[in-house]
C-alpha cells in the first residue's frame, strides 16, 4: 500500500503514489535516490508537502520522503571566546522546520525565532529559502550538505554558494529554466537534493523585531528587542489569525503520523479547518522594474528590491494585488458559493481546499486570479508551490 499526494500535502489534493521510501539513515536516504535515477524514474524528494501541488492524475515515479529526525548542538563542547556568541546546530533534512525553531529557541538561540509555524522540513527550507516577519532562513546558513545527482557524490556548499535570493536559492534554480518554467533535467526535484543543514545562531535571550505587525502584536515599536520565546509566541498567533498555520488533524492521517514532535496521531483531532488546507502563500511577491511600479496606485505596497539580474527593482504585495483586482478573501472557484476550491477567508495570498477539490481545482481557481491581477495592473504573478505532474 503506497499514499497519494493528498496524505502528504497541506493542502491535501494530488494522485496515488507508485513507489514511496521514508528511509531512517543517511545512507538509505541517498541510495532512495540514486536507485530512482538510476532506473530513470520520476523523483520526488518531498518534506512536509506544503510546497506541493501534485496533480490528480497517478504519479507514476518514485516519492522519497527522509524518515530522520536529529537536530544537534555543534559547539556546546567549546566555551565562547570573547564577543562571539555563534552557536553552529546541525539539523538533518527530515527534521520538522518548526520543531527545529523550537528547540533553537528553547537553547536560547536567536536567529529563526521569525520563522515559527512556517510549515515543512529543514531540507526544504533552504531550497525556498523561506522567510517570514523580518527573518529569512539564509541569514543563519552556515553550509548546506547535499546529493548532487548529476555527479553522483555528496557535496558541503557554504551560504555563498546557496545563492540565497528572494525564495530561491542554487538549488531552486536547478529545478527551472525560467521563472515559473520547469528545467527539462532536475524537476520536480533539484539537482542538489539536502542532507542536513548547519545553521549558525546567536546565543542570545532577544530578538530584534523587524516587522510592523509582529511589533504591533507584541505593543513594541519596530527595532526594539524583545524575549525570543515571546517573540515566537506572538508570530505562532499572527499566523495563526491568518489560517497560516498547517492544520494538525493532518496528523491523524497515517502517513503523516511521527513527523513532527509533540503530536500524537492519537491525540489530533479529526475535525478539519479548511483555511489551512493550502500551500501557504500561493504566489510570490512580484519584484519588478520601477517604471511598472510607478504605474500601480499610489496605496499599493512598494518595497526596495534586487532584480535577479542585480539591477535595483520593487517588491510589491502578490495579495494587495490580488484583492484589489477584486478577488477578496474567500472568493470562490468560478465566482460560486461552495466552490471546492476558494481563497481562504482570512488571507488573500491562500488557495484552499474546502474539503473536497481537486489539483485542477485549485489551478483553475489560479489561473483566475493571474489572469486577472495581469489585466488590472500588467504584472504576472508566479506560483509558489512546486507543481508535480502538471503545467502552471
Amino acid at each position: 500500500m503506497t499514499p497519494h499526494f493528498a496524505d502528504l500535502t497541506t493542502i491535501r489534493v494530488g494522485g496515488a503514489i507508485a513507489a514511496f521510501s521514508e528511509p531512517t539513515s543517511r545512507v538509505g536516504f541517498i541510495e532512495a535516490v540514486e536507485d530512482a535515477d538510476s532506473a530513470g524514474l520520476p523523483l520526488c524528494v518531498i518534506g512536509g508537502g506544503s510546497n506541493i501541488l501534485a496533480s490528480d492524475d497517478d504519479f507514476k515515479g518514485v516519492v522519497v520522503r527522509d524518515g530522520r529526525r536529529d537536530i544537534n548542538v555543534l559547539d556546546q563542547a567549546a566555551p565562547r571566546e570573547g564577543d562571539d556568541l555563534s552557536v553552529h546546530v546541525n539539523a538533518v533534512a527530515g527534521a520538522n522546520w518548526d520543531d527545529f525553531v523550537d528547540f533553537s529557541v528553547r537553547m536560547g538561540l536567536q536567529g529563526v525565532e521569525g520563522l515559527s509555524g512556517v510549515p515543512g522540513t529543514v531540507g526544504a527550507s533552504v531550497v525556498q529559502n523561506i522567510g517570514a516577519y523580518g527573518q529569512e532562513v539564509g541569514s543563519s546558513v552556515d553550509s548546506v550538505e547535499v546529493w548532487d545527482r548529476a555527479e553522483k557524490k555528496t557535496s558541503t556548499l557554504s551560504a555563498e554558494q546557496m545563492r540565497f535570493g528572494y525564495r530561491t536559492s542554487a538549488l531552486k534554480s536547478s529545478m527551472y529554466s525560467a521563472p515559473g518554467v520547469p528545467a527539462d533535467t532536475f524537476f520536480p526535484t533539484p539537482r542538489y537534493v539536502v542532507l542536513s543543514v548547519t545553521f549558525v545562531l546567536q546565543h542570545r535571550a532577544q530578538g530584534e523585531v523587524r516587522f510592523a505587525q509582529l511589533a504591533h502584536a507584541l505593543d513594541i515599536e519596530v527595532g526594539q528587542s524583545m524575549a525570543v520565546q515571546l517573540i515566537r509566541q506572538a508570530v505562532l498567533k499572527v499566523r495563526a489569525d491568518k489560517a497560516m498555520l498547517e492544520d494538525p488533524s493532518r496528523y491523524s492521517n497515517e502517513w503523516m503520523a511521527g513527523t513532527k514532535q509533540g503530536i500524537a496521531s492519537t491525540a489530533v483531532s479529526s475535525s478539519a479547518d479548511y483555511d489551512r488546507w493550502s500551500c501557504g502563500s500561493f504566489f510570490v511577491n512580484p519584484i519588478v522594474a520601477q517604471t511598472i511600479a510607478d504605474t500601480l496606485p499610489q496605496d499599493a505596497p512598494r518595497f526596495a528590491a534586487t532584480a535577479a539580474d542585480g539591477t535595483a527593482a520593487v517588491k510589491t504585495s502578490a495579495a494587495w494585488l490580488i484583492d484589489h483586482a477584486g478577488f477578496h478573501k474567500g472568493y470562490p472557484l468560478a465566482n460560486k458559493p461552495n466552490s471546492a476550491a476558494a481563497l481562504s477567508t482570512k488571507h488573500t495570498l491562500a488557495l484552499t481546499n474546502r474539503g473536497q477539490a481537486r489539483a485542477c481545482d485549485v489551478v483553475s481557481l489560479a489561473h483566475t486570479l493571474q489572469n486577472g491581477v495581469d489585466s488590472a495592473f500588467g504584472i504576472t504573478l508566479v506560483p509558489e508551490p512546486v507543481f508535480v505532474g502538471m503545467e502552471r
